[in-house]
């Protein structure tokens, strides 16, 4: 089964925050509301690099992802 590359998530025990969820390489989950990013892989000295280059277009990605499933619910 394909997974779609992000999923909308919420949790009721954070009321107030909604996340985009990466299910791609490298996985994250980023709180919408105040920008927090939370990684699931671990990361070596050598990722760290390609990690800081690529990861400013997967977070913008997500919000473009975020923007784009709000504006469909209006």
């Amino acid at each position: 089964m394909e997974l779609p590359k992000f999923l909308i998530a919420d949790s009721s025990e954070l009321e107030d925050a909604l996340f985009v969820v990466h299910t791609e390489y490298p996985r994250f989950i980023l709180n919408v509301h105040n920008d927090d990013v939370h990684w699931f892989e671990e990361f070596n000295k050598e990722d760290e690099s390609t990690l800081k280059s690529e990861s400013h277009f997967l977070i913008e990605a997500a919000f473009q992802f975020y923007d784009k499933e709000m504006d469909m619910l209006e």
